[in-house]
């Protein structure tokens, strides 16, 4: 059996991995989804948010599991596991991006969306941001087909009523993964997504060495294809 921590994207919480966290239990494995600072039921005030405090819950995470575990990371939750697993290499088995940001070293989130490969993506074009240091507001009205995109509408709305505002410093701050080693690693592809462009996924999967897989799903296959997720993740075991 074996260890999963499941880190969220942004404006989601631990919440969203419910369904894939339930079936990786009932397979016998060990599953820990937590709320990064701020994000779901965690009350960190926003304007504290950084992408270290981020990486911290995740090291914090992984140091409570007894033993290595695979890594999973959704959208930005991508950039806060590359992180992490560059400083506690020991405690990660292997890194999964599941439509996520993968970063190389000294690039932040917002350094790969103006890749013109990740031109036209829904996420840039639906945001407010606002206050000091700066919040982003997602526009919920575009919440479904942005993030939600080939879900049944009351899953849709159920998810969107959870969504909450995210702060932009974990969007700008670039990674330090100098002079690290980083665990074996496995990109999902996702084609339909429109969060991520999937032009801007294949880059960043194949850029450097990753296994890589493909979904015909949008960016929430945890929701639409858990059981594709499922098997990806028990492959990477």
């Amino acid at each position: 059996m074996a260890n999963f921590v499941l880190i969220h994207g942004a404006f989601h919480g631990g919440w969203c991995w419910s369904e894939v966290s339930r079936r990786l239990e009932e397979a016998g494995h060990t599953v820990a989804a937590p709320d990064l600072p701020g994000a779901g039921d965690d009350r960190t005030p926003l304007e504290d948010v950084k992408l270290d405090s981020a990486v911290q819950r995740v090291i914090e995470t992984l140091r409570s599991m007894e033993g290595p575990s695979v890594l999973v990371g959704h959208s930005m939750g991508g950039v806060v596991i590359t992180q992490a697993a560059a400083r506690v290499p020991e405690l990660v088995s292997r890194l999964v991006y599941l439509t996520a940001f993968r970063p190389a070293n000294e690039e932040s989130l917002l350094d790969l969306t103006n890749f013109p490969e990740g031109s036209g993506d829904g996420v840039q074009s639906n945001i407010t941001v606002d206050g000091e240091p700066p919040i982003a507001t997602f526009d919920l009205a575009q919440a479904s087909a942005v993030f939600y995109n080939g879900l049944p509408d009351e899953m849709a709305q159920q998810a969107t009523s959870r969504l909450d505002r995210q702060p932009l410093s974990v969007f700008a701050t670039p990674v330090d993964l100098a002079a690290a080693e980083l665990p074996p690693q496995e990109y999902v592809v996702c084609t339909q997504d429109r969060a991520i462009m999937p032009a801007l996924q294949r880059l960043m999967a194949e850029r450097t060495p990753a296994r890589v897989h493909e979904l015909s799903a949008g960016h929430s296959p945890f929701y639409s294809h858990p059981e594709e997720v499922l098997e990806i993740l028990l492959g990477a075991v």
